[in-house]
């Protein structure tokens, strides 16, 4: 008991030294692209250089880095209310179908009816379904892309899962992807599935993931707090 009260006490600490980092640097960077705009405004020249590009890329990055930041340091907080699983998950892929149609990558669905409302925090875990869309997306590498959503009911509650047929993850890969600051990608900030996994857990459900390298992956969301009707 000792240690896991010790163990919450230090992931509030952490997320509150995230937070407050987040926000102090948030505040410079903000200043930096005003005065760059102005710059471009007075010399629009400055905008034909590579070096320009690379500056604006670079600053655009630090700005993803705080936005996901601050969504670790935020995602243990929830507000849950009744929702009906089948009507919030199809309207998330609604959204979600314009990014893949555009990317080439296929859509499938197989969403069932389920009995009674789940308790959900809907901003946050329609955060969690991009997040792993975005990741399949990341992963699928070739032009036969598909995604496959699906909602079922178990005995419990509910499970969300989505899966791809991208390029797969090693054991060691699948035992790291959760931790802050881990990627495997060339421009990742390695806090996508880290948010996703901590408001999962503020949910009281599990995440769960296989995968086969070369094959795909899957990410299993199992949620236990169903409203019965």
């Amino acid at each position: 008991m000792q240690t896991i009260t010790t163990e919450r006490k230090l992931k509030e600490e952490f997320s509150f030294t995230l937070s407050r980092l987040s926000h102090e640097i948030r505040n410079p960077i903000s200043l930096i692209s005003s005065e760059l705009q102005l710059m471009a405004s007075s010399h629009p020249e400055l905008c034909s250089y590579r070096q320009w590009d690379n500056l604006m890329d670079n600053l655009e990055y630090v700005k993803e880095l705080l936005n996901e930041l601050s969504d670790f340091s935020h995602a243990g907080t929830v507000h849950l209310t009744p929702t009906n699983p089948k009507e919030f998950l199809n309207t998330v892929l609604s959204c979600e179908k314009t990014m893949l149609d555009y990317l080439g990558i296929t859509l499938e669905t197989h969403i069932e009816d389920i009995s009674g409302n789940v308790l959900l925090d809907r901003i946050k875990m329609r955060q969690v379904i991009f997040n792993l869309i975005r990741n399949s997306c990341e992963a699928i590498d070739h032009t036969r892309g598909k995604i496959t959503v699906a909602l079922c009911q178990t005995d419990s509650g509910i499970c969300i899962s989505v899966q791809d047929n991208g390029c797969g993850m090693t054991k060691e890969q699948i035992s790291n992807i959760f931790r802050p600051f881990i990627t495997y990608k060339s421009d990742g900030t390695g806090l996508g599935l880290a948010v996703t996994s901590e408001i999962i857990n503020a949910h009281h459900g599990q995440l769960k993931v296989s995968s086969v390298p070369g094959q795909g992956s899957t990410f299993c969301i199992y949620l236990n707090n169903t409203v019965k009707p």
